[in-house]
């Protein structure tokens, strides 16, 4: 009867393309001897024709081959590859600047792209570009450059108007600099879907994934907190964070060592340094959680600061589960909360 009532359940999200169901199944196709991501955009089979498995491994163990079309061995999420390349650009030309014309002209429709963008990076792909092009204006000035030289090599036609951009996504004029903090975020893949990562020169203060409906407020929260202004960009940290997160996901980390920012009240620090010492693969429920930190009564408290956290998977709230040992209260969706929990287990006997 369960395994009934998942079949229907797993179906009617591979009708929806429901993204939610990444990383959840693949789905075999009997009648073609391919498998697919739950987003596919080919025709839907028939329920009686489809098989559903819980990964890739198991998918083409039993035969079955990747669909060309929703390429299920990329990680969810992949940019287009004309969007992939657009990016690439961006960040090594800074001269570079892209109108709708320019993107009608390598075959690519404005609306589609100003869609993805602000899907995968809550702005527009103009706004993008513009952002990223004060980022490298802004770490030339800070490391010395003359902000005329700064403004004319980074793509601005004009010094009134650099600094009217710049006043803009600062609050303050190219001359006071460096007073300011910077979060440098890009997205970085995962099996369980895109997350948006942000980092200071101090860590990490943001990782969430992209389609968390708080993302937006966590962003505006952390530049206040950090009297900071977010800007897309490359930076070390993210190279470094991408790396450990690939490593986690493959099984071979258990223990983050990438430096954290992250701003927050003493009980919210202490709440968050509790999570961290949860071990890979363990549980600890919320009431054991005001335990450890001495502070029993304070169950509810503990749970408000859980879910302010902003470091998804490096401070590992999705460790902590309800007192009757169900899952409750993940801000990536319970589905990721159990994900993770089962991926940690495998690997946790593996070892």
């Amino acid at each position: 009867m369960q395994a009934a009532k998942q079949h229907e359940e797993f179906y009617q999200a591979l009708v929806r393309k429901d993204p939610s169901y990444e990383g959840v199944f693949f789905v075999g196709v009997r009648t073609t001897g391919i498998f697919c991501r739950p987003t596919c955009s080919a025709r839907k089979p028939k329920p009686e024709n489809v098989t559903f498995y819980r990964s890739i491994q198991e998918a083409m163990q039993h035969g079955y081959r990747p669909c060309k079309v929703c390429q299920p061995l990329q990680p969810a999420g992949v940019a287009p590859e004309a969007y992939a390349h657009l990016i690439t650009e961006l960040n090594t030309d800074p001269m570079l600047k892209l109108r709708d014309g320019d993107l009608r002209a390598r075959g690519l429709d404005p609306a589609t792209v100003r869609r993805w963008f602000l899907k995968n990076y809550q702005m527009t792909f103009h706004t993008y570009q513009r952002l990223m092009r004060i980022n490298k204006a802004f770490g030339s000035i800070r490391y010395g450059d003359a902000i005329t030289q700064s403004a004319f090599e980074h793509g601005f036609e004009s010094l009134g108007h650099f600094q009217d951009v710049f006043k803009k996504a600062f609050g303050v004029s190219p001359s006071r600099t460096r007073d300011q903090l910077v979060i440098t975020y890009n997205r970085i893949l995962t099996p369980l879907g895109p997350m948006l990562a942000g980092v200071t020169d101090a860590g990490v203060c943001l990782l969430e994934f992209v389609d968390r409906r708080m993302l937006p407020t966590q962003i505006q929260r952390i530049q206040k907190l950090l009297n900071a202004t977010a800007l897309p960009g490359e930076h070390p940290l993210l190279k470094q964070l991408a790396d450990e997160l690939n490593a986690y996901f493959a099984g071979s980390l258990q223990t983050f060592s990438i430096p954290l920012a992250i701003p927050g009240t003493d009980f919210q620090q202490r709440v968050w340094q509790a999570l961290q010492t949860i071990p890979y693969g363990g549980l600890r429920s919320y009431q054991e959680q005001a335990q450890v930190l001495g502070q029993p009564e304070a169950v509810r408290a503990v749970a408000k600061a859980n879910g302010d956290n902003r470091l998804a998977i490096i401070v590992p709230c999705h460790r902590v589960i309800g007192k009757d040992g169900k899952l409750t209260g993940y801000g990536g969706g319970l589905w990721r909360k159990q994900w993770l929990l089962d991926h940690e287990q495998k690997y946790l006997r593996a070892n």
